[in-house]
């Protein structure tokens, strides 16, 4: 492995490899690891989980960090042949290769434009990096990917025992204010489809997923025995169910709109997860969500304390999956 860009790049061995180790460094820490070993996190969009989880995951493995902020001082031009004469004050084409000059591997977080649709799925900014980045680059969250929360979420589902081969896993869009990115329900559906898990994307009218996205997940869900749909059906999605992922999107059929956007969201208000919202689900259906999650708003207080509620778990997991992708790119005992 000599980067971790996308689950899709691994096959069944590797990714359930790589849980395999962060189950193991969860239960025996290796505090030496890495030592010596510099991550360089170069953030163009804010952070709270991905931040902590990246810089605790390495000081656990005996490494140290360096954190780059772009977006509330300055900012990073990826675009070629454009006159830098805004607020770009540096290209990646200098400032990747030199911070690659100081680390040993390097993260990037850069969400989407969020202007257009074609442009976000085609990933520019890691297309750019990938071409220019000299040591190991591990995608953060990008356009419409985000591969290290995919793999703490496959990890917390192994935790709770909760079987790919007939498992039903529900993604579920759920009310919030504004227009999210794609990055986590795409990475999320994949990994519930590589899992060979029964997956249902439950979102209102307008809110479907583009069909690239859906397209990639039914392609791993027919490699691995799984299926995958999507209805507006709420009582036909959770029959059964084991699990109930939330996490709010932006309207497809109005991308970059943000007034339209805001007008079809506006009928959905009650597309806020409550316990009833179980009710055809199996009897210990769990409730997930990356977070941060806006409470009352995309769920209620008593679902996001209650006993479904695995957030704080799941959260933890990411910096048991991404110290696994460090261990396994950095660690001189393991080949890449």
């Amino acid at each position: 492995m000599n980067n971790f860009l996308d689950l899709a790049d691994l096959d069944r061995n590797e990714i359930r490899s790589l849980l395999a180790l962060a189950t193991g460094l969860e239960r025996s820490p290796q505090p030496q690891a890495l030592a010596g070993r510099v991550l360089g996190l170069v953030f163009m969009n804010p952070s709270l989980r991905t931040l902590a989880s990246f810089q605790a995951g390495m000081a656990r493995l005996g490494g140290n960090s360096f954190v780059i902020s772009t977006g509330s001082s300055w900012q990073l031009e990826y675009r070629d042949g454009v006159p830098m004469t805004g607020e770009a004050a540096e290209h990646i084409r200098e400032a990747i290769p030199v911070l690659a000059s100081y680390a040993d591997v390097i993260g990037v977080r850069a969400f989407a434009k969020g202007q257009t649709l074609e442009e976000d799925l085609s990933e520019p900014v890691f297309r750019a990096l990938s071409e220019l980045c000299p040591v190991p680059l591990i995608n953060m969250e990008s356009a419409t990917n985000h591969p290290c929360q995919a793999l703490g979420d496959w990890k917390t589902l192994d935790d709770l025992e909760v079987p790919g081969a007939g498992g039903k896993f529900v993604l579920s869009w759920a009310n919030h204010p504004k227009a999210l990115p794609l990055a986590v329900p795409s990475a999320v559906v994949h990994m519930a489809a590589l899992r060979g898990m029964d997956v249902t994307v439950l979102r209102p009218e307008g809110f479907a997923l583009p069909e690239p996205i859906m397209a990639r997940a039914r392609e791993a869900a027919a490699a691995s025995g799984g299926r995958v749909g999507e209805t507006d059906d709420r009582q036909a999605a959770m029959a059964g169910a084991q699990v109930l992922y939330a996490k709010s999107w932006g309207c497809t059929s109005a991308y970059g709109d943000a007034d339209q956007d805001a007008a079809l969201r506006a009928r959905y208000a009650d597309w806020t997860v409550a316990e009833d919202w179980f009710r055809p689900a199996a009897a210990d259906c769990y409730f997930m969500h990356c977070l941060p999650v806006r409470r009352e708003v995309v769920v209620a207080g008593d679902v996001l304390e209650g006993p479904r509620s695995r957030v704080i778990p799941q959260a933890r997991n990411r910096m048991f999956a991404q110290m696994a992708v460090l261990h396994r790119l950095l660690s001189r005992s393991n080949p890449t």
